[in-house]
C-alpha cells in the first residue's frame, strides 16, 4: 500500500493499462450503454475494457489524430467521455474536456483558443456542432464515424510530464469559461492525495458515483480507483427511481456525488432509507454542504460508524482541504466548517486582495496551496497569473480561519449581498429546516436587495406559514420565486448557475 501512495505522475492510458493488467477482472458497471462503446454493455471488466480503449485510440489515429493535437470531447455525460480521452492520450493527444450543456457559441470560443481542433460528438450534441461555424468540417468526429474507421494498430506516444496533456473548464457561472491545463505532473499529485483518502475505505467493494465525466474530480477520482482496484459503479442518470434501482441491485459500499444532486436525493433517503443501507461512505465533490443533507443519508445506512467526507476544493487545485462527519459530529458541527488541509499536500489561508496573510477569525480571501495546481487557462495565462501569489492560489472565495486551523467558508466574493453574513449558511439553515424544500438559492434582485428562488419538492406542497416563520429572524429576504428543480440553471457539475438567474431577473 506504502508503494501505491508513493507519488507518480499520471498518464491516462498508462494508468489505465497497468490497473488493467494487475486487475483484469474487476468490474464496472452503468445503469445505460455507452454509445462510444457498445461493444462493452452496462457491466464489464477492466481489461475488456482496455482493449476496447485501444480500438477507439487506433480509430482516432487513422481518422487523423496524433500526438500533440488538441481534441475537444463533446457528448452526453457518460463514462465513454472518458474512456475516450484515455483512447486520445494513448495517441499523445491533449483532451479537452467540455460539459455537453453549452451552446454552439461557447464551443465556437474554444474551437479558437485550441486552433481549430478535433471535435469529437454524438447525438446529444451533433446539431449544435453542426452549428460552429469556425471549426473544419473534417475534423468533426461523430462517435458512428469513429466506430466505422479502421484499427490499424499505432504505438502509444506519452508526453513530457510538465507539458500540457489534459483539459478541463471552469463551472462559467460567471461568464465564457475558461480551459484548465493540467499534465501528468500536476495530476500525480492530486491522485496521490485522492488514494491517500481511498485507503481509509475498509473494504475493496463497489464505489458508486455519479460526477460529471468533464470535472477534473473525475479524472482523478476513476485513476485513483483503478490504480487502487476497486470495482466502479459510474452512474449517468440522476433521477431517483433509476439512482434507487443501481444501489438496491448493486449494493456500493461508498457514494459520490455533487452536492446538489445529494439535495435532489435528500427525499429519497427519507423516503426510501433502504435505497442507501449499503453505503458506509458519503463523499461530495468539491462543495459546501448543508448538515441536514448529510444526515439524511448517515441515518439512511446501515452500516456501522457510517461517514460523510466533505471535501471542498476548486478546479484549478484539486480537491483541498476535507472534514469528516458523522451523526454524531453533526449535532455540534458548524456547516461553513470545512475542516483542514491534507498534510504535505493541500493547505489553506486568509488574506487581504494583496495576498498579506490576515489573523484568525479575519475574514478575507481564501488561497490555496496545492502541489497539483494547475499549469495555466490555455491563451489567457494574465487571468491565471492574476489570481497566483507565489506558491498560493486565491480561490476567489471568500471565509476565515478559526483557532483550531479550519477553514470556513462564506460566500463566493461574486456573490456576496449587501447586509447578509453568508448566503450559504441562510441557505443551508433554510434547507435544514424546511424539509418541503429541494433548493433554496439566495441571488441578488434588481436593487441588490436579497432573493430567495425555492424548488419545492415535488412530492410535497409549498407551506407558506412554515417559510415566514422560519425567516422571521433572518435579515430581510424577499418574497420567494418558485421554479422548478429541473428549470434552474446550472453547470455541468450542477451548480447553481447564480450569474444567469440574476441576469434573468433584472431583465424581467
Amino acid at each position: 500500500m506504502n508503494q501505491l501512495l508513493e507519488y507518480q505522475p499520471l498518464n491516462l492510458y498508462t494508468n489505465y493499462r497497468d490497473a488493467a493488467c494487475k486487475n483484469p477482472t474487476t468490474a464496472i458497471i452503468h445503469d445505460e450503454p455507452l454509445p462510444a462503446f457498445p461493444e462493452l454493455g452496462t457491466s464489464y471488466t477492466y481489461e475488456l475494457s482496455h482493449n476496447a480503449i485501444l480500438n477507439r485510440a487506433y480509430q482516432l489515429a487513422s481518422l487523423g489524430v496524433k500526438a500533440e493535437d488538441k481534441i475537444i470531447i463533446f457528448k452526453s455525460s457518460k463514462f465513454d467521455t472518458y474512456l475516450l480521452a484515455v483512447a486520445a492520450s494513448y495517441l499523445g493527444a491533449v483532451p479537452a474536456m467540455i460539459s455537453y450543456h453549452f451552446p454552439a457559441e461557447t464551443i465556437e470560443v474554444f474551437v479558437d483558443r485550441l486552433d481549430d481542433p478535433f471535435i469529437l460528438f454524438d447525438d446529444e450534441t451533433a446539431e449544435k456542432v453542426n452549428n460552429v461555424k469556425n471549426s473544419s468540417s473534417s475534423k468533426q468526429i461523430s462517435i458512428e464515424r469513429l466506430l466505422q474507421a479502421s484499427t490499424e494498430e499505432v504505438p502509444q506516444v506519452e508526453l513530457p510530464k510538465d507539458t500540457i496533456a489534459y483539459m478541463t473548464h471552469t463551472s462559467g457561472t460567471t461568464g465564457i469559461p475558461k480551459l484548465i491545463c493540467h499534465s501528468a505532473n500536476s495530476m500525480g499529485w492530486r491522485t496521490k492525495w485522492q488514494k491517500t483518502i481511498f485507503t481509509k475505505i475498509a473494504e475493496k467493494k463497489l464505489v458508486g458515483f455519479h460526477i460529471s465525466p468533464v470535472h477534473s474530480r473525475f479524472n482523478i477520482g476513476v485513476s485513483s480507483l483503478m490504480a487502487m482496484g476497486f470495482p466502479m459503479m459510474p452512474l449517468s442518470i440522476s433521477n431517483s427511481d433509476s439512482v434507487a434501482a443501481m444501489l438496491l441491485k448493486h449494493q456500493p459500499i461508498a457514494l459520490e456525488t455533487h452536492p446538489n444532486n445529494f439535495v435532489q436525493w435528500t427525499s429519497l433517503a427519507k423516503r426510501a432509507p433502504e435505497v442507501f443501507g449499503s453505503v458506509r461512505y458519503y463523499h461530495s465533490t468539491f462543495d459546501a454542504i448543508n448538515n441536514a443533507t448529510m444526515a439524511s443519508f448517515l441515518k439512511a445506512s446501515e452500516k456501522n460508524e457510517p461517514v460523510f467526507l466533505q471535501v471542498y476544493g476548486q478546479s484549478e487545485c484539486g480537491p483541498m482541504i476535507l472534514k469528516a462527519h458523522t451523526l454524531e459530529s453533526l449535532k455540534t458541527s458548524d456547516a461553513r466548517d470545512m475542516g483542514v488541509g491534507l498534510e504535505g499536500l493541500t493547505e489553506a489561508r486568509i488574506a487581504d486582495k494583496d495576498g498579506n496573510v490576515l489573523p484568525k477569525m479575519t475574514d478575507g480571501h481564501i488561497q490555496f496551496l496545492s502541489k497539483g495546481r494547475a499549469l495555466t487557462y490555455y491563451k489567457e495565462d494574465e487571468r491565471f497569473q492574476a489570481t497566483v501569489f507565489g506558491p498560493w492560489w486565491d480561490s476567489g472565495d471568500y471565509g476565515f480561519m478559526d483557532e483550531q486551523g479550519h477553514l470556513h467558508l462564506k460566500d463566493r466574493q461574486v456573490d456576496l449581498i449587501e447586509k447578509i453574513d453568508s448566503n450559504l449558511a441562510i441557505e443551508d439553515h433554510l434547507l435544514d429546516a424546511l424539509d418541503f424544500l429541494q433548493e433554496v438559492i439566495i441571488v441578488r434582485a434588481k436593487d441588490n436587495s436579497p432573493q430567495p428562488i425555492l424548488a419545492v419538492d415535488p412530492k410535497q406542497e409549498m407551506n407558506w406559514d412554515a417559510w415566514w416563520e422560519q425567516v422571521n429572524d433572518l435579515p430581510r429576504l424577499n418574497e420567494p420565486i418558485i421554479m422548478a428543480w429541473d428549470e434552474i440553471p446550472r453547470t455541468a457539475t450542477m451548480k447553481v448557475q447564480r450569474l444567469q438567474i440574476e441576469k434573468t431577473l433584472k431583465e424581467q
